[in-house]
Order: structure tokens, then sequence, then C-alpha cells
């Protein structure tokens, strides 16, 4: 047997072996990360390149940013991010085809403050696009590879792994997907009743561990019936979902907004006393009788609501408990005044 093809059978035994431990992380784990990081040891181990990176791209901004980057420079590259175009990464994520440079100071694409950034000299790149149903999800770079044993063979093996990846990212957004629409609701983007219960349960769990307090507040909208019978259904859900985009609007990050159902909606406001949450509840109270709805529409709705407050563990010490307490002032008060605030244990506000 000759040389060569003792060589060549070790490769190809080499890169059976690859596909097989890739092919396994990709059906045992839906964790990206992990998988990724399989994919990118299994090419370094096969390319030996000084560094490799994966860059991913943030579509909303028509950016690069690096998700994973291995090699001296992958400190200095945290934070780096390319427009789609610029250097030689930012070509193939908006071209969507490989692109092998040997030497980059030959090729005026090359973006050198890169390496100015890393303080790293860069010979060569390997750039492959992770394509997805005609979109480029990302980018896979190997830097300063040894081109002498790099041909067709290698390229194939090479775009055959970053489809793994692809696949990969494409998995973990549907599962994303799907988990987040069991918990979301369609029309507000808000959480749903469903994912409540759970959050509260965590909530209570949690605040009865660190003695904290934490409040709810229970929204339903004043004569929203009208809106719907008025103008349809249509524009009652677009009215519901600004309404939604306005509470969340007041809310800090750990808050939690839901919509319960039809046209009301519940707060949950972590470590958060009684007169924080009156805070709050004012703040969105007066919000909404300030703001104009389905502006776009030609519309220029107002529309106000009744609120009722209660407050973990004072006014209840269950999780069903404190929402059926909110509910009750919320129901105080649509009885009574509407626009405006009940409070456990206070009663409707002065």
């Amino acid at each position: 047997m000759s040389e060569a093809t003792g060589a060549d059978r070790k490769r190809q035994s080499q890169e059976l072996n690859i596909f097989h431990d890739v092919a396994k992380a990709l059906t045992s784990s839906l964790d990206l990360d992990s998988i990724l990081q399989t994919i990118m040891e299994k090419m370094a181990e096969y390319f030996r390149p000084d560094t490799w990176s994966l860059l991913m791209v943030d579509h909303e901004h028509n950016e690069l940013y690096f998700a994973i980057a291995v090699g001296d420079a992958a400190e200095a590259l945290k934070d780096v991010r390319l427009k789609v175009g610029e250097g030689i990464a930012g070509w193939v994520a908006k071209n969507g085809e490989q692109l092998i440079v040997p030497d980059v100071y030959t090729d005026p694409r090359f973006a050198k403050r890169i390496d100015e950034v890393t303080q790293w000299e860069t010979r060569s790149i390997i750039c492959i696009p992770l394509n997805s149903k005609h979109r480029v999800l990302g980018v896979i770079q190997l830097v300063n590879v040894d081109m002498k044993g790099f041909g067709e063979q290698e390229i194939f093996f090479l775009q055959a792994l970053c489809d793994y990846a692809a696949i990969a990212i494409e998995n973990s957004r549907a599962v994303e997907k799907i988990q987040e629409l069991t918990i979301t609701d369609d029309c507000t983007g808000l959480y749903n009743a469903r994912h409540l219960y759970k959050t509260l349960e965590t909530e209570v769990y949690r605040s009865s561990r660190f003695g904290y307090e934490f409040s709810i507040l229970f929204i339903d909208l004043d004569h929203f019936k009208q809106v719907n019978d008025t103008h349809g259904h249509l524009i009652g859900s677009k009215l519901l979902a600004e309404i939604g985009y306005l509470i969340k609007a007041q809310l800090r990050l750990i808050d939690y907004a839901f919509r319960y159902g039809g046209d009301e909606f519940v707060v949950l406001l972590p470590q958060t006393g009684k007169d924080q949450a009156l805070t709050v509840a004012r703040r969105l109270r007066d919000a909404l009788r300030v703001s104009m709805f389905c502006k776009e529409e030609g519309l220029n709705l107002n529309v106000r609501a009744s609120i009722g407050l209660a407050t973990y563990p004072h006014d209840a010490k269950s999780p069903h408990d404190v929402i059926r307490q909110a509910d009750e002032m919320m129901y105080l008060v649509k009885n009574t005044t509407r626009d405006n605030i009940g409070i456990a244990q206070r009663g409707v506000m002065k």
C-alpha cells in the first residue's frame, strides 16, 4: 500500500469519526452552545488553524458578532462587531458564498482593524457561510490554516460540518419558538395565564424562603366591549397589543406582565411592597388616561382601566389567593367608580 493511500485512508477514517461525533451531538442535545462547541472543536482538530471562530448574524442590526472564538485572539474579539459586508467574514455573510483567501494582503476585502484590535497577524482565512432557507445565519472562519493540504475534499468536508452547524441553529430556534409560543400570548406578546401560575408558584417559594414581599396588579379595561362592538375585533386586538406594550413599558426588567384573558392583564412585581406597588398602579392608570391608541387607524381611542392590588404575604399566602384578592379589588373598582385602583385591606383609592 502506497504512503499516499495510507494517508488518505487515515484522513477518511478521521472524517468519518468526526461526522459520527457531530451527528451524536446533534441528536443527543438541544443545547445549541454545546453542539456548536463540538462542531468547532472537531473542525479545529482536523484543520489545525491558529484561531477559529463562529460569527453569528444579528439580522436586526445587520451585523456579525463573535459567538464562539478560540485561540490567542479570542478574548479581544468578544466585543467586536462587523457590519454585514465588512471584511472577508462580512462579505461571506452578505453573499452567502464561501471564500478561501490564502494571502489576505492580496485581498481588498480583508478588514485590517480586527488584527489591530487583537494584535494578531492574519495570513490566510477560510470562511464558510451557515446557510439556511436562502438566509445566512452565521459564518465559520478559520485563520492561518496550512493551505498546502487544503483541496476540494477538505472544502467538501468543511461545508458538510457547516451544514450541520446551520441545522443545529435552526433546530434550536425552532425549539425556542415553540417554548415561547407555549408561554406567550399571540395577540399581545405578553406571557399567558398558564405561565402566570408557574411564575407565581416560583415567586411564592422564593419570597417565603427569603422573607420578600411581592405584589400583584389585576387590570381590567373599562368599556372594552364597546370598542369591539363599534370598531370590530381586529381593532380590538390591535388595541390590546398596544395596551400590552404600554403596560410593559411602565415596568422594571424584573417585573412580569401577563395577558390573563379577554381584556384582563396581570402584573407581578417581585420584591415590592404595597406602597411601591401602588406607585406602579398609579403610573399605569395615569399613562392610560393620557394615551391615545390605534392612531395609525385614525381612531385615537382612549381606554381607562379598573385596577386591583394585593400583596404577598400580608393579603394572601398562596398563588391562587393573591390573584383572587387582586381580582376582588379590581371588581370593587369596576362596580363603583371605574378608572381607579382598589387596594386589598384598604379599599378603593380616594
